[in-house]
């Protein structure tokens, strides 16, 4: 099935020590867009997720989103920067020096020692990178499936509405298939009519009516325009079906409906043909703007 430029996809998943939540948001793009975002300390994967991504999608603007917490009973070490210590000390011991010698004197606890920053730094334990990017791309996936469905569904439902749309011009073009004879005949009338004004009781060429008939008729016939936008239509129809990443090839055939239209409307020397032809340009329009939402 043909899918949706446009989607949201989420996954989480709980590992030792940390909870990983993954979110995409996709919008329409002419090529492929993928950007993360996600914390500095996991930057390392970003390309394999970017990568990953790109395996699956084909067309969009595509956002990923990457939030690592912490799960509840981490492991987590507290340690004591000594030579920053050491300093900290040997400079309060010259102020209290100092204070002795001016008649000040303050006793400093260890507490207050631990205030100062950095003296005292807490560690997470070393990250394993392979497997840390093995359970981003686990979650990643997870969002990508998720994602993925909600792309097909609307994907559907846009295919759905440019066939009935495409059923439409189908319709119409038979109408204008009925009507291009009919306007050569009313043309002839008119014609004959206009002859039989100007001559009076003259006797009329038939010939140059039927000749002049023919000339009108080889200028305004608008049946290989009509073939190939049936053509066209049954292209438009196989694509779909085949589905897959086809919004771009769809948004080409879309010009060559366009193109047999305009040919149509300006060869069609009525009333009725220029009010079909308006009919089918607002179709194709329509379809225009749903393949334009397709990967």
């Amino acid at each position: 099935m043909v899918r949706s430029m446009t989607g949201y996809g989420r996954g989480e998943q709980t590992f030792p020590g940390c909870t990983i939540v993954v979110e995409l948001r996709s919008v329409n793009n002419r090529y492929l867009d993928c950007t993360v975002k996600m914390p500095r300390s996991y930057i390392f994967a970003e390309d394999a997720m970017k990568s990953r991504v790109q395996s699956v999608v084909s067309r969009g603007k595509v956002d990923v989103f990457v939030n690592v917490s912490s799960a509840e009973g981490e492991e987590l070490t507290v340690k004591v920067n000594q030579p920053l210590a050491k300093a900290y000390m040997e400079a309060l011991g010259q102020l209290g020096a100092l204070g002795q010698g001016a008649g000040v004197t303050r006793e400093y606890p260890v507490t207050a020692l631990a205030e100062f920053p950095d003296v005292l730094t807490v560690e997470k334990p070393a990250l394993d990178l392979e497997q840390m990017k093995a359970q981003l791309l686990t979650v990643l996936d997870l969002a990508l499936e998720d994602f993925g469905q909600m792309r097909q569904r609307e994907g559907e439902r846009l295919a759905e509405d440019i066939l009935r749309r495409a059923d439409v011009i189908a319709a119409l073009v038979s109408r204008v298939e009925e009507r291009s004879p009919q306007t050569v005949g009313e043309y002839r009338a008119k014609l004959y009519a206009k002859m039989s004004e100007v001559l009076g009781n003259t006797q009329i060429d038939e010939s140059r009516i039927l000749t002049e008939a023919a000339i009108f008729a080889d200028k305004v016939a608008v049946d290989e325009e009509t073939v190939r936008l049936r053509s066209h239509l049954n292209q438009l129809h196989t694509m779909l079906e085949q589905g897959g990443a086809v919004g771009r090839k769809l948004d080409f055939l879309i010009q060559e409906f366009n193109r047999e239209a305009n040919t149509i409307g300006s060869k069609g020397n009525d009333l009725e043909m220029t009010r079909l032809v308006v009919d089918i340009k607002a179709e194709i329009e329509k379809i225009r703007e749903q393949v334009q939402n397709l990967e």
